[in-house]
């Protein structure tokens, strides 16, 4: 999952984007509506949080842009200090998905984004299945054929986009913008070098196969 943590309290958003990132989600961050609206029109983000009174484009105009936009899929969760019920009817009117008054607890937050991660188009299950492998993205687990696998964070990312695709290829340059966030280099080998990593934790029968000039799928059809 790719998220957007979008908030001008730069201690509140880089926290959160840290906890995310343990959940095995790439998560970009910035600290102004402006930089949240580039974003966004630049790259395919899963959930955007966004803080409500940023300066620049407020997050309600990134907001109403987002719901408005038929090309733009990413589901949003306001942010705001406002805990009044106008305050929540009014945010999501302007097309938000979800609403989170502050202050929050973590867990709560993850939960939501989680959430709104399973919504988007195609919707992805909690859990996925294939060939033996069982990928629990609420508990951050998986295994293959009953047996536990001790995954990084982007080892676990880059099963997840490779189950959910349900034996479709998925490219290298879709693996670099759906489980790496923005600062990845695209001319390095991480791909590569995950994937390797990771097809000797998942271990034999080879599960993970390499399309010629493709890229890569679970199953081999």
């Amino acid at each position: 999952m790719r998220v957007l943590v979008a908030d001008d309290e730069r201690l509140l958003a880089d926290t959160v984007a840290e906890g995310l990132r343990r959940l095995s989600m790439a998560v970009d961050v910035c600290y102004d509506g402006d930089m949240a609206f580039e974003r966004i029109s630049v790259h395919r983000y899963d959930v955007a949080v966004l803080d409500r009174d940023m300066p620049g484009r407020t997050g309600d105009q990134v907001c109403r842009w987002v719901a408005d936009t038929p090309d733009v899929d990413t589901r949003v969760l306001l942010l705001t200090a406002a805990a009044g019920l106008r305050d929540r009817v009014e945010g999501l009117g302007l097309g938000a998905d979800d609403y989170l008054t502050k202050p929050f607890a973590f867990a709560e937050l993850a939960a939501r984004v989680q959430a709104l991660g399973r919504r988007s188009t195609p919707a992805v299950p909690p859990v996925l299945e294939r060939e033996g492998i069982v990928l629990d993205v609420a508990r951050h687990s998986a295994t293959r054929d009953g047996r536990a696998l001790q995954l990084t964070n982007k080892e676990f990312a880059v099963l997840h986009v490779l189950l959910a695709a349900r034996g479709a290829v998925v490219s290298a340059e879709e693996l670099l913008e759906r489980a790496w966030d923005e600062n990845a280099d695209p001319f390095t080998h991480v791909v590569r070098v995950t994937m390797m990593n990771l097809r000797k934790k998942l271990g034999d029968p080879a599960v993970v196969h390499t399309v010629h000039r493709s890229g890569y799928r679970v199953g081999s059809a």
